[in-house]
């Protein structure tokens, strides 16, 4: 079911990317960075009062020359509404309206989507006088706040999140067929994958407003195996700067992402995992997907020794960190070479992901581990774990049940994770560890 997705719009400085970290500040969870990850990551999970929703920032997205500068606000706004569910538009009262904010809503107020009008930077009495000057704007929800403080986000969130009316559901049908997705950067070779693995040209579908809001599904047959794969490329063939590619390919990731049981990350053999692979990498990972790690046009890199795949993978793994139990397979979608290797590979994550281990053979098995190697000692209490279960959702999360579950590092967690690995295989899943009180 794809997720609801919302994008922050604005002019540049006045504090999009401020009230983008705010929001998802809401959760602690989310915000931690793993390492490999980039600090100006432009994308994320927010989460309030139950309902998770996907949250990017356009401000990172906008080239920085002057002379294409408006053009280009203009063009991330136009995607923006093509593409995500709501908008936040987000002004700053300590300059009141500029020329281009009056442009930027009446382009907004045509929309059919809802849109939210943020006056941010109001954190005294007198700049919320000054913050009434923006209903002239004639926006219908205008809701004052301060990024930096926080205050006024509550109520910002609470009217953002009445809006997501589909609640993600967990389960899945008995007769559910596996959903691939082909996520990736432009020019990785999204397109030619497909084309080379359902054996013909697919259309590039004309950029007829309503045509490009779904990604296209191609139901598939294979040695007697079926799924569905989702494709995020060709869709829509933009003749623009790579700041508008780019974020045009972000949110078309995110929708398929949703969609997907596992997704295969398509990264360019030359040019290596970049922070922005290894962005669209983490984010599959926080939504629980199965992921596999194709290396496309390796037939491109030159001058091969015995162990360069091997040193490839060694260094691709290095910034993925510490999520390393991921499939990396070599691939030239264009030679056709190992594709289908590629295929078969997805099918064992999607089954590593379905993956339900009972209850009495993970204590059998974990409890002689726990007891060989136990929680360090804590403010002077033994930290025991007494039972293990595996909890009824679709990502693989385990519950540990302990006397002082809040006592347990992370660093036990990652040794509870790695034994699970060792012992069962999860190859290409997150896998979700929880402690609770017994």
């Amino acid at each position: 079911m794809p997720g609801f997705t919302v994008a922050i719009v604005g002019r540049p400085n006045v504090g999009k990317s401020t009230l983008f970290n705010r929001l998802l500040e809401q959760r602690k969870a989310i915000v931690d960075d793993q390492s490999g990850v980039t600090r100006d990551r432009q994308y994320g999970i927010a989460e309030w009062n139950g309902k998770n929703f996907n949250l990017i920032d356009t401000g990172g997205f906008v080239s920085k020359s002057d002379d294409v500068f408006e053009r280009e606000i203009k063009k991330q706004v136009l995607i923006a509404l093509d593409e995500a569910d709501l908008l936040l538009f987000v002004v700053d009262t300590t300059t009141g309206i500029t020329d281009q904010d009056e442009e930027m809503a009446d382009v907004l107020r045509r929309s059919s989507k809802p849109v939210l009008l943020v006056v941010n930077k109001v954190d005294n009495a007198e700049r919320a006088l000054y913050a009434t000057e923006f209903y002239a704007l004639g926006m219908e929800n205008v809701f004052f706040l301060s990024s930096i403080s926080g205050s006024g986000t509550g109520e910002l969130l609470d009217e953002l999140t009445s809006h997501i009316t589909e609640e993600q559901a967990e389960e899945e049908d008995a007769d559910h067929i596996p959903q691939f997705a082909i996520i990736g950067q432009p020019n990785a070779g999204k397109s030619t994958l497909l084309n080379a693995l359902v054996g013909e040209e697919r259309t590039i579908v004309s950029d007829i407003p309503g045509t490009t809001r779904d990604t296209i599904h191609t139901h598939y047959k294979l040695f007697g195996k079926e799924f569905t794969l989702i494709d995020t490329a060709g869709l829509r063939k933009k003749k623009s700067v790579n700041e508008d590619l780019e974020f045009y390919s972000v949110i078309r990731a995110i929708r398929a992402m949703d969609e997907a049981d596992v997704c295969m990350l398509l990264i360019d053999a030359e040019k290596g995992m970049t922070a922005q692979d290894v962005n669209i990498f983490s984010l599959a990972a926080r939504k629980g997907k199965g992921i596999v790690i194709l290396v496309n046009k390796w037939d491109l890199v030159s001058e091969k020794e015995t162990n360069t795949a091997r040193d490839y993978e060694k260094q691709l793994k290095e910034k993925i960190e510490p999520f390393t139990d991921v499939p990396v397979i070599f691939i030239s979608a264009k030679d056709k070479k190992r594709i289908f290797q590629a295929m078969e590979k997805a099918l064992e994550v999607y089954d590593n992901r379905k993956r339900s281990i009972p209850t009495s053979q993970l204590n059998d098995v974990l409890l002689p581990e726990i007891e060989r190697y136990p929680p360090p000692i804590s403010r002077g209490h033994a930290v025991k774990i007494k039972f293990i279960t595996q909890l009824p959702v679709v990502v693989p999360s385990f519950a540990f049940f302990a006397n002082f579950p809040d006592a347990i590092k992370d660093s036990y967690k990652n040794f509870l994770e790695n034994k699970l690995r060792e012992r069962y295989n999860y190859s290409g899943v997150p896998v979700r560890i929880f402690f609770r009180k017994k």
